[in-house]
């Protein structure tokens, strides 16, 4: 089994609210990726936007968004991440979905909620964190805020190989994201992907983008940019294997436990 896992991550422009037209926007985008893609990763509720209309814009399990990213999985047989707004059980979630290209599907319900924009009144919070297979990696999903507590991600005995951040981060606060990014490359000895969208919401937010994948020692692997594109890159199991034997400050690491 090849050691390498290609990624494409989209730095969309969502419309306000508005999945169909989202849908049919990112059909096209589909299209362009490499043949060698193995995991497209879309930013954080993006197939609206972050809104707090709840139900406006909340999608079932069973429901339409959940079978056209089945379905897209399957036909490109690829692996597709991103976060939507879930109801379920009377509940809102802000979940982060990974559709596989055997049909089957995982999900991570966001942890921290950011009370800045009032999401904690609208959204119950995860409470379990998830590893997800693909090509012999180990991958941890989490959602935007969660970048801003450490010990949520903390990579004890090395239990993944990629962290992910889907994310809508304003671009008032852009410093802070690639700060952090890097941190939790560095503290965790392993590799992130963290896809950001770009453009004005419909609350007048301005976004960045700034989407990039980083190593495990803090390094951007190509440039960041702040327009609507696709940035495609490939990482090396390999070379995080190398690096950690060569410098494995991993087995010093405190303990503690997340109540």
């Amino acid at each position: 089994m090849s050691n390498l896992l290609n990624i494409s991550l989209f730095q969309t422009n969502p419309v306000w609210q508005d999945a169909e037209a989202n849908i049919k926007i990112l059909d096209e985008w589909f299209e362009k990726i490499p043949a060698e893609t193995h995991i497209v990763i879309l930013p954080e509720m993006f197939l609206t936007g972050f809104s707090m209309d709840v139900d406006k814009i909340s999608q079932e399990m069973n429901g339409m968004a959940i079978q056209w990213l089945i379905s897209k999985a399957k036909f490109k047989r690829i692996s597709i991440m991103g976060s939507l707004t879930i109801k379920e059980n009377d509940h809102f979630y802000n979940r982060l979905l990974i559709a596989s290209s055997d049909g089957s599907m995982q999900w991570y319900d966001k942890r921290h909620l950011f009370r800045m924009g009032e999401e904690q009144e609208h959204f119950s919070p995860g409470r379990t964190n998830i590893i997800s297979q693909l090509k012999g990696w180990n991958i941890m999903p989490l959602v935007c805020y969660d970048l801003r507590f450490p010990v949520w991600s903390r990579n004890h005995g090395l239990k993944y190989d990629l962290l992910v951040y889907v994310a809508n981060w304003p671009q008032a606060r852009h410093e802070a994201f690639l700060t952090l990014l890097k941190a939790r490359s560095i503290e965790n000895q392993c590799y992130v992907a963290a896809v950001n969208r770009v453009g004005i919401d419909g609350k007048g937010i301005k976004y960045s983008g700034d989407s990039v994948l980083i190593d495990p020692k803090g390094n951007f692997l190509g440039d960041s940019f702040q327009s609507e594109g696709i940035v495609n890159g490939t990482l090396s199991l390999k070379e995080l294997n190398e690096y950690r034997q060569k410098f494995p400050a991993y087995l010093d690491a405190d303990e503690y436990e997340i109540k």
